[in-house]
């Protein structure tokens, strides 16, 4: 009987001891490396443009601008279908492309109202819109 007692006594003991789990333990705990935090709207180039933002830098303005509030140019038809698109700025006799094939911006200038603007071989030919040339070739048209 007497053993019966001591094993009830020690059962009731550890069960109702007070659990401890791992994490609250006095053990030393290991450094955790911090979690990299992605600030929305840090991504700012070298211009201060930030592209989350859809500004990209202009040279023609000397500012940083939403490109998409441009002309849009399309690429001229040629049977292949583009999820891309191309757009051109104006600022007096000169104009700015920011082509989906270009990696910056290409500035073309025109003598007098009327003309186009060329640049090299890259003329922007004021007809029904505007037609986009390379070397004499119709890449884009837009309105």
């Amino acid at each position: 009987m007497k053993k019966m007692i001591l094993f009830a006594i020690i059962v009731t003991v550890f069960s109702c001891a007070k659990k401890v789990s791992p994490e609250k333990t006095d053990a030393p705990k290991t450094e955790k490396e911090p979690k990299k935090e992605t600030v929305v709207g840090a991504d700012a180039d070298t211009h201060g443009c930030k592209a989350s933002a859809g500004y990209t830098w202009s040279e023609l303005k000397k500012a940083c601008i939403r490109v998409f509030e441009g002309t849009k140019l399309s690429h001229y038809d040629d049977g292949k279908e583009y999820t891309t698109a191309s757009y051109v700025i104006f600022d007096g006799n000169k104009a700015e492309l920011f082509l989906d094939t270009q990696k910056e911006s290409i500035i073309l200038e025109r003598k007098s109202k009327g003309d186009s603007w060329v640049n090299g071989d890259w003329q922007l030919i004021p007809w029904k819109g505007y037609v986009l040339k390379k070397g004499g070739k119709i890449l884009y048209t837009g309105q």
